[in-house]
C-alpha cells in the first residue's frame, strides 16, 4: 500500500463577513467527493491486499501438499537382495525418496518384464522387501494401468517417476547358443513396450514431470569368476557388447520418445571399462577392473545372483539424483 502523505489536509476556515468567499457549509460539501474517492481507493487497496494474501495462502497450501515419487519395474525397482539382507533401506528408491523428500509409491514387481507390465494383472511373484515402506498393491490391474491411474489421480503432485525394466526380457539369452543374436532378436519388443509404457506414464503425469529410465549393472561380467574355477570369460566379454551396443541404446531411444532420460547404470557401475585394464581382487587374483566392480556392487560373483548389493543400489540412487537435479534446472 502506498505511503501516506505526512501533511494534513485541513479545510480552510472562512471567516464570516468576507464577501465573495465560500461559506463553510458549501466548502465542506465541496470536499465530500474527494473524501469519498479516498475512501473508495483505500477499500480497493485493502481488497487487493486481501486477495494477494488469499492467493499466497492457496499457493502455500498447494506447495505443502503431498508430492510423490513413483517407482515402477522389476526386482531392481523393489530393491531385492538375497536374504537375510534387510529390505526397506536397501534399494535405490529409498535413497532417492530420502534425498528428494518425496513420498514413495513403489509399483515394482519382482520378475516383471516389459510385456508383463502391460498385460499381467497383479504382482506375482510378490513384492520384495525393499518396497515395504512404499509398496502399492494392484490386484485387479496391470502395473502400468495402476501406475497411470495413480498419476491421473495425483496429477500436479508428482515429483519424479523412475522405471527399471527390460532385464528379465533378455536374462534367458545367457543360456542361448548365440547370446548376442538372442539379445538382438529381443530388442524390437523391448523397445516397443518400453516406449509404450513411457508414453502412457508421460500422458498421465503431464509434460513436465521428470521421467527417468534405468538400465542395469552388467552382472554377467561376474561370469569371469563365477562359478569358481568354471568362469566363462567369453560370455562375460559378449555381455559388454550386448549392453553397450544393443540393450542400452534401445532403452535410451524409448525413454527419449516420451521426453524422458536413461540413467546408464552399466556405465555408472564401470561396465564399459576396457577389459584389458586389470586389478587384483581376493580371492580371484588378477581380474579386469570392470569385473572387480561387478563383484563389489552385485551378488553375482559370490552367489550367481543378479541383484545389486546395498552399495550398488546406493550408487544407482545417486546417479538418479544427479540426473533428476539436472532435469530440474
Amino acid at each position: 500500500m502506498p505511503a501516506r502523505d505526512s501533511r494534513r489536509l485541513t479545510p480552510q476556515v472562512v471567516r464570516p463577513g468576507h464577501g465573495g468567499q465560500a461559506q463553510p457549509g458549501r466548502r465542506l460539501l465541496a470536499l465530500v467527493p474527494a473524501f469519498l474517492s479516498l475512501a473508495l481507493m483505500g477499500n480497493a487497496l485493502v481488497g487487493q491486499g486481501a486477495g494477494r494474501a488469499a492467493a499466497a495462502t492457496r499457493a502455500a497450501g498447494a506447495s505443502s501438499a503431498a508430492r510423490y515419487y513413483l517407482a515402477l519395474g522389476d526386482s531392481y525397482a523393489v530393491g531385492l537382495q538375497p536374504s537375510p539382507v534387510p529390505g526397506p533401506t536397501a534399494g535405490y528408491t529409498a535413497v532417492v525418496a530420502r534425498s528428494t523428500h518425496l513420498r514413495l509409491a513403489d509399483f515394482g514387481c519382482a520378475g516383471a518384464t516389459t510385456t508383463s507390465m502391460l498385460k499381467t494383472v497383479g504382482c506375482a511373484p510378490p513384492y520384495g522387501p525393499g518396497a515395504s515402506s512404499g509398496a502399492v498393491a494392484y490386484p485387479t490391474q496391470t502395473q502400468t494401468a495402476a501406475a497411470t491411474a495413480f498419476l491421473r489421480k495425483h496429477r500436479g503432485h508428482i515429483g519424479l517417476i523412475t522405471v527399471s525394466i527390460g532385464g528379465n526380457d533378455i536374462t534367458h539369452c545367457a543360456a542361448a547358443p548365440d547370446p548376442t543374436a538372442c539379445v538382438l532378436s529381443a530388442m524390437p519388443t523391448v523397445h516397443h513396450n518400453v516406449q509404450r509404457i513411457a508414453g502412457m506414464l508421460r500422458k498421465a503425469a503431464g509434460p513436465h514431470v521428470p521421467l527417468i529410465g534405468l538400465t542395469y549393472p552388467d552382472v554377467l561380467l561376474g561370469l569371469w569368476v563365477y562359478p569358481s574355477g568354471h568362469g566363462n570369460t567369453s560370455l562375460a566379454t559378449l555381455s559388454v557388447t550386448a549392453f553397450k551396443d544393443l540393450f542400452n541404446p534401445a532403452l535410451t531411444l524409448a525413454y527419449r520418445a516420451a521426453g524422458g532420460r536413461l540413467v546408464d547404470v552399466t556405465r555408472t557401475t564401470g561396465g564399459y571399462t576396457p577389459l584389458g585394464k586389470k586389478t587384483t581382487l581376493a580371492p580371484y587374483g588378477t581380474v579386469p577392473v570392470a569385473v572387480a566392480r561387478t563383484c563389489a556392487l552385485t551378488w553375482f560373483c559370490q552367489l550367481g545372483n543378479i541383484h545389486a548389493k546395498t552399495a550398488g543400489y546406493t550408487l544407482m540412487g545417486r546417479a538418479i539424483l544427479s540426473e533428476y537435479r539436472s532435469m530440474k534446472r
